[in-house]
């Protein structure tokens, strides 16, 4: 069983919108039976802390093209993506590059 995770999750290029508004969260991520990996936190920020429109943020079990998702500043495409294990106090951050015009 692991212990609670803190980590910090950051919202920025207009994702924030879908999130109160609120560019930085602080979680404390609930003790499970296995270790908490990006897939996991995925549904987890759905279900604690997205506040409208999932469909913007979250498709077929991944986030939507057109956002970058960073992990301690690297690009999670280099960290096996939905499969990595979030470690306590990584920063990961969602960047939508996709805006209106």
């Amino acid at each position: 069983m692991t212990d609670n995770v803190e980590i910090s999750i950051e919202f920025g290029g207009g994702a924030e919108l879908l999130f109160d508004n609120k560019k930085l969260h602080i979680v404390k991520l609930p003790v499970k039976d296995k270790q908490w990996i990006l897939g996991d936190l995925l549904f987890w920020i759905k279900d604690n802390l997205l506040k409208e429109r999932p469909e913007l943020f979250l498709q077929d079990g991944s986030v939507r093209p057109g956002i970058l998702v960073l992990v301690n500043d690297a690009d999670w495409e280099l960290l096996d993506t939905v499969n990595y294990v979030i470690q306590p106090k990584d920063r990961i951050t969602f960047i939508s590059t996709l805006h209106g015009g």
